[in-house]
């Protein structure tokens, strides 16, 4: 694997060129009942042997895959926060992610859940590059596109919701969850997987159907999975 491994209190993984799914939940989104199960399992999941056949890099990807998905359960039928079912704040976010599409990066998907949000995107490489070394003028701490496009995305939109809620404060969950494609097959997976999110979650029978999604601006527009979302 080419690429950065960080880990604070989640691991972060920065692969350039790769597409990025982000997870970001709202502040207080998962209780600490869930809290505890989330660090359990990934304490479970260190333990397990390495499975027959994966590599250890393959097995690291794995056990990603399957904290990604323990957490996203949790959110989608035990969330006591709920913010996002309010439709100003749920268009404020959707706006967001389409606002730099095709200028920052290539938008792939993305859902607004009642919760929490998911996007996949690839940052553009020429605004990387110029991106990173500005950011580093400003600040020593090496920085990397996923991070300043998901902390100018979460920045933004948090202060947006927070005026629209006459509220300040945290909005979102300091850290967000993080996962890479690593081929096309992956990323057309991932594209399901998020925009299937509020079938599974039983909001909705059909992905076109939630509103704030890729899917519902695909069945509008006509643009087929993989094509990168813009505005218009």
């Amino acid at each position: 694997m080419d690429g950065t491994f960080r880990r604070r209190k989640l691991p972060h993984y920065d692969v350039p060129g790769m597409p990025i799914f982000i997870t970001a939940c709202l502040d207080g989104s998962i209780s600490a009942a869930g809290l505890s199960r989330i660090r359990g399992y990934r304490v479970e999941l260190e333990q397990r042997p390495l499975p027959k056949g994966l590599s250890q890099d393959e097995w690291e990807h794995q056990k990603h895959k399957l904290l990604f998905k323990f957490v996203d359960e949790l959110l989608d039928h035990h969330s006591p926060v709920r913010h996002l079912e309010d439709e100003r704040q749920a268009q404020i976010v959707q706006d967001a992610f389409l606002h730099f599409a095709g200028e920052r990066y290539r938008l792939l998907a993305f859902v607004v859940m009642p919760s929490h949000h998911h996007w996949l995107f690839v940052p553009d490489e020429a605004w990387s590059v110029t991106a990173v070394k500005a950011a580093q003028t400003k600040d020593a701490r090496q920085k990397t596109p996923r991070k300043i496009i998901s902390h100018s995305i979460q920045s933004y939109t948090g202060t947006m919701c927070n005026r629209v809620r006459g509220q300040e404060g945290n909005y979102w969950q300091h850290e967000t969850f993080d996962h890479w494609a690593r081929d096309e097959a992956e990323m057309f997976r991932i594209i399901e997987y998020i925009e299937n999110n509020p079938v599974a979650a039983r909001l909705v029978q059909h992905p076109e159907d939630w509103k704030y999604s890729s899917a519902n601006l695909r069945a509008q527009s006509g643009l087929a999975k993989g094509e990168p979302l813009h505005v218009g």
